[in-house]
């Protein structure tokens, strides 16, 4: 018996990621949802899944939760600025455990990004590297929902904003992204590897805007800023403003090319395309 662990298990990606490993075959018996809060797991407590308490600032907590675990999916966690040293606390409780094999959710060549969300991202690769657990990097793109989740805001303003110029960005769905780390953490093979995890289908801003007008029949075009004014329109819309700043970096990384990649490793690993700009937009609006 093999038994698996996701982080996170009640964020975003982390949730998709335990879904696709139940949709596996996985007995909810050999898998453990890491959470901060269970009562927000009560419905996988429902379904016989093992639900532990654990802190990524708490050593002592990660221990009890990591204890017989095989297989770990560490999930990147969201507190910028805090990521580097709460990565390092899981890792440091995988070694003590005795995990066997661990991925993790980095970011496009994390290595040598110019992002600033990339900076954890690296010192996390280099703390597992160090480790000697055995692990793959699963660098994933941008989430094709950090623009279709505005979509209500970009068809009542008839516009999307950004500061990412004519850059390509190679996204898709956090459900891509979490069926390619079920893939990984269940399959054989993969120890040793980095996987740049893109969507087949890349993409500028200006054709985001034009796939949203066609899909909605209603005009919204791309409104290109500078970073500047693109960081105050996010604090204006109620972000704050060290994230404002981080987001607004990132797409002026996109217009040097930092979330662009054409591996084709997500549809190889997925075994199918991945979705596309158009049917993400569909969906978001049904």
């Amino acid at each position: 018996m093999t038994t698996y662990l996701v982080t996170g298990a009640t964020g975003q990606l982390g949730r998709l990621a335990v879904d696709s490993l139940l949709d596996r075959g996985i007995a909810p018996t050999d898998l453990v949802a890491l959470v901060r809060d269970p009562a927000k797991a009560a419905d996988l407590t429902d379904k016989g899944v093992d639900v532990r308490v654990g802190d990524y600032e708490d050593p002592a907590s990660l221990d009890r939760a990591l204890a017989g675990v095989d297989r770990l999916l560490l999930v990147s966690g969201s507190e910028f600025g805090r990521r580097a040293v709460q990565h390092q606390n899981v890792i440091d409780a995988a070694v003590r455990a005795g995990v066997e094999f661990v991925a993790y959710t980095s970011i496009t060549r994390a290595d040598s990004s110019p992002l600033q969300l990339a900076v954890e991202h690296k010192a996390t690769e280099e703390a597992l590297a160090a480790s000697g657990l055995p692990h793959t990097l699963l660098r994933n793109g941008w989430y094709l929902e950090n623009y279709t989740a505005q979509i209500p805001v970009q068809l009542e303003h008839g516009a999307v904003l950004g500061a990412a110029g004519d850059g390509r960005i190679s996204a898709a769905t956090r459900a891509d992204f979490a069926d390619a780390a079920a893939a990984v953490i269940t399959g054989e093979g993969h120890a040793g590897q980095t996987y740049e995890l893109a969507g087949d289908t890349a993409f500028t801003l200006d054709e985001y805007a034009a796939e949203l007008t066609s899909v909605a029949k209603t005009p919204v075009s791309y409104r290109d800023l500078t970073v500047e004014d693109y960081t105050s329109a996010l604090v204006q819309a109620g972000v704050p403003e060290p994230f404002a700043a981080v987001l607004a970096d990132s797409d002026h990384g996109i217009k040097q090319g930092a979330l662009h990649a054409e591996s084709g490793d997500l549809s190889r690993i997925l075994g199918r395309p991945t979705t596309t700009p158009a049917q993400a937009i569909r969906a978001a609006i049904a």
